[in-house]
């Protein structure tokens, strides 16, 4: 696991900001910024946001049992904070459990708050990015064993961001997926919904004759932009976006 951790986070470095981690129990980021914006008093201010964004949601999720473990969308109760509501339309659209979208909502929610602060601002949580940018960049695919992993990248104009790009896998990493996909990478305006569409569509993915429904069904969701589907040596991509090589 920390050799995959290793290998996809080096995919979308940006060598002219600034990359830091802030990690809180099992939320793990790392974060780009400008150079001149990168001080040691904004990690503290980062890790403040965590810490208070995990207690709401660990406070929920005492009261509500059923957000952990729902495999499905479900109702909120009234207490429930921001994050958990983002995270259960989220769900709702996509037909997943809302924690499928939790990595998403936290690079959305801390990368929101950062973009206030730095005019680029790069989040990734467990291969869930939040993005905006001032310049085109490009954020590389890890795709597990699959031959096209490390291979082919994303280009993002600024015109696209803020943007969501989040990863699901039947095949990497250790969150739970019904499907044997070795990447599906949803595109959109929101991260939270992204990481949610990203189980679903990860979850079509039985063999290489699925990636195209599963592309499909992604961008059919109201809110993605694009997506792009991996099983084994094939591709299927659809929506809004641009492959390129990875140099």
């Amino acid at each position: 696991m920390e050799y995959k951790e290793r290998t996809y986070r080096r995919l979308f470095r940006q060598d002219d900001l600034i990359h830091f981690q802030v990690v809180v129990q099992q939320t793990d980021l790392d974060i780009g910024v400008r150079r001149e914006r990168f001080s040691p008093e904004l990690v503290r201010w980062v890790e403040e946001m965590v810490r208070k964004q995990r207690a709401l949601l660990e406070k929920y999720i005492e009261e509500d049992p059923q957000f952990l473990h729902s495999l499905v969308p479900c109702p909120l109760k009234p207490t429930a904070p921001p994050i958990a509501v983002d995270m259960a339309k989220a769900a709702s659209l996509a037909g997943v459990g809302p924690m499928a979208a939790v990595a998403g909502a936290f690079a959305q929610h801390i990368g929101r708050a950062l973009a206030r602060r730095s005019r680029d601002v790069i989040v990734e949580n467990g291969g869930d990015i939040y993005m905006r940018s001032a310049v085109k960049r490009r954020i590389g695919i890890f795709a597990g064993r699959s031959p096209l992993s490390n291979r082919i990248a994303l280009e993002v104009r600024p015109e696209d961001t803020p943007l969501g790009i989040c990863t699901s896998s039947g095949t990497v990493g250790p969150s739970l997926s019904f499907g044997n996909a070795d990447a599906a990478v949803i595109l959109s305006p929101s991260a939270t919904l992204a990481d949610a569409v990203a189980t679903a569509a990860a979850n079509l993915v039985k063999s290489k004759e699925d990636i195209q429904r599963a592309a499909e069904f992604a961008t059919g969701i109201e809110g993605i932009t694009g997506a792009v589907v991996i099983k084994d040596d094939h591709l299927a991509a659809c929506g809004k976006l641009k492959l390129v090589p990875v140099a």
